[in-house]
């Protein structure tokens, strides 16, 4: 792990890898965000790793995201159900072996700095409400615990590197990933000779 030198002036943008869920619990979560008036920080998305800042450029970055994600397959995301720590309310995703590893690889870009929840205490979520205060928390849990999202999976064909800055998240690159058989190109005709 490299540890980045204390900032000297403002600090810089914050980057994340994401993947987003389909519409239809997209819609469902803004939905519910604007009926219990509370956020997360940005559109409803599933960090593949938590914000983290790096002295990389742009391109560089997203060389380094390519590199890292080459031949990753699509893959299914499990929804557990509702969970609560304190100030934040979100929907709990299983930690599949496959979601496990991809995270691992991608705490590999450097430099960079970690966040608290990388490594052994990565929980995949979609987050309903950040900042929630103390006393508003039980009446928000009563309201959304026994609600049912519209989905129980999840297909994810494509990540993003996201960049925060100044509370704007801004979308830098999508990296597609392969199809579950995604077969190996054919190899070109060979024409008889004349």
């Amino acid at each position: 792990m490299t540890l980045l030198p204390a900032p000297t002036g403002a600090p810089g943008p914050l980057y994340s890898i994401v993947a987003w869920p389909p519409e239809t619990l997209d819609s469902w979560l803004r939905r519910l965000q604007e009926r219990l008036n509370v956020r997360g920080f940005g559109l409803p998305h599933l960090n593949l790793r938590a914000p983290f800042q790096t002295p990389l450029g742009s391109p560089e970055l997203v060389d380094a995201c390519r590199g890292v994600l080459r031949g990753q397959a699509a893959f299914d995301v499990q929804i557990r159900g509702w969970k609560q720590v304190p100030g934040v309310i979100f929907l709990e995703c299983e930690l599949s072996a496959e979601l496990r590893a991809l995270h691992d690889r991608t705490l590999t870009i450097e430099p960079s700095s970690r966040a608290r929840y990388d490594g052994p205490e990565y929980r995949p979520h979609l987050t309903l409400a950040l900042g929630v205060l103390p006393w508003a928390e039980p009446l928000l849990w009563e309201g959304v615990r026994d609600l049912t999202p519209p989905v129980t999976s999840f297909r994810v064909e494509a990540l993003s590197l996201t960049r925060e800055h100044r509370g704007e998240v801004q979308e830098l690159h999508t990296f597609p990933l392969a199809g579950p058989a995604d077969p190996a190109p054919a190899p070109a005709a060979e024409s008889a000779p004349s």
